[in-house]
């Protein structure tokens, strides 16, 4: 495979480290970047963005120095990482060569979460956000820790409830959406969703595991081998 970048964006309560394993699985020629917004891990005294504009922006002025020489760029992101990956996509584009957008696990970025948790004291917040996403932090075990964590989970999720898209013309790039296939919280309709960001190719694809089957290792690995696959067939259609 010609060489290209994948950009990783964080769900809710991750951080870069989350992403910099897949390097090691990562097939040759795939170079895996990703952000480190703040409030987490190294930035943990940072203040959190609250914004998805925000959190672009931060993300691209630290991105554009580092992937100016690639030749095609993709772009991932899971449930919250997924509408930070979309709105990012317009922010590179005519900047760098941006050859694909792998959404995870999240509805059209233009819908509507009904059930909130921002706004919950921290023991509602932290039930809602486990029922949300599908997810137990593992700092939610370790009480320490969790009250460092808890600002930044809060920003997170306060980030994607409240965000919503600017209107414009759709991406025109192609698009795979991706939601494990005993995922309860995203529909494979909502997935479907995506299809609707963008004139250009789009799939919708089922991969093995729940909401968060990309967590698991065979998840991760099929995750991988699908944008190989993916940014493999785009290349060679070119």
């Amino acid at each position: 495979m010609e060489s290209a970048t994948l950009v990783c964006l964080p769900f809710a309560g991750s951080g870069a480290s989350f992403f910099k394993k897949w390097q090691a699985v990562a097939p040759p020629g795939l170079r895996v970047v990703a952000p480190q917004l703040p409030g987490r891990e190294e930035r943990l005294d940072d203040e959190p963005h609250i914004t998805v504009e925000a959190a672009v922006s931060e993300a691209s002025g630290w991105l554009l120095p580092r992937i100016a020489d690639t030749s095609r760029v993709a772009l991932f992101g899971h449930s919250l990482g997924a509408v930070l990956a979309y709105e990012l996509a317009y922010r590179l584009s005519g900047q760098v060569p941006v050859v694909g957008l792998f959404v995870s696990g999240s509805a059209g970025p233009w819908s509507v979460r009904q059930d909130r948790a921002s706004g919950l004291d921290d023991e509602g917040f932290l039930v809602a956000v486990r029922r949300l996403a599908g997810y137990r932090h593992p700092a939610m075990d370790h009480p320490e820790m969790l009250e460092m964590l808890l600002p930044m989970l809060r920003a997170d999720v306060e980030m994607h409830e409240n965000h919503r898209p600017q209107a414009r013309p759709p991406l025109g790039i192609p698009v795979t959406a991706v939601r494990g296939d005993r995922d309860d919280l995203v529909t494979a309709a909502e997935c479907g969703q995506w299809g609707d960001a963008t004139t250009g190719p789009f799939d919708s694809v089922e991969l093995a595991g729940g909401h968060m089957y990309l967590t698991e290792p065979t998840g991760e690995r099929a995750l991988l081998r699908l944008i190989e696959n993916r940014l493999d067939a785009r290349a060679a259609a070119c």
